[in-house]
């Protein structure tokens, strides 16, 4: 074999390699936010979980206010049902509202307020709001790095090749009222 035969195999198995290890960090790279989506996934059917017990205790002290109720679950069933990430980000939206109404209602009730179930299944509720937080975090930060690595030069190339496409990042309002700095009236 001549010199110019071994650097071509030598090149052909450069280009193979990196082929190979492109192709296995973009599977890597969809695994992790595959695994972050179902962590949020998790943390969503908490949540749904603990929405039917928060409304029963509120129903308990405030029975009129069955239209909010209805919108709760409503809501609820639509965030369930969510296909996808733009639309699971839509209807999650819509149930954070709804749920705010709920602790506004609750806010008229003082024994309401003051009910140890109610304060414990408010807790639990807060607690989960923020490991979706987190999880979201999670998720969008091993969406971006897929996202950076299929639009990067030139891992591009595979990611056309094999159909590797960008993925949504899981987008929630965040509560204006929370961006706002803290006012103190003394």
């Amino acid at each position: 074999m001549t010199i110019l035969t071994w650097v071509i195999i030598a090149v052909a198995a450069i280009i193979l390699g990196w082929i190979i290890g492109t192709f296995n960090g973009f599977i890597r790279l969809i695994n992790r936010a595959k695994e972050a989506w179902a962590d949020i996934d998790v943390q969503l059917k908490r949540r749904y979980d603990l929405i039917p017990n928060l409304m029963e205790t509120v129903k308990g002290y405030a029975t009129h206010e069955r239209e909010l109720f209805e919108k709760v679950t409503k809501a609820r069933a639509a965030a369930m049902g969510a296909q996808g990430v733009a639309e699971k980000g839509k209807a999650e939206n819509m149930l954070a509202g709804t749920l705010k109404s709920l602790f506004a209602v609750a806010e008229n009730y003082p024994q309401l307020k003051a009910n140890e179930n109610f304060l414990e299944l408010q807790r639990e509720l807060s607690d989960t709001e923020n490991k979706i937080q987190a999880a979201r975090r999670f998720y969008n930060g091993n969406v971006r790095d897929l996202n950076i690595k299929i639009e990067s030069f030139p891992s591009n190339f595979i990611a056309k090749v094999f159909n590797f496409v960008k993925r949504e990042f899981f987008e929630l309002e965040e509560d204006a009222e929370a961006r706002e700095p803290v006012k103190v009236d003394f």
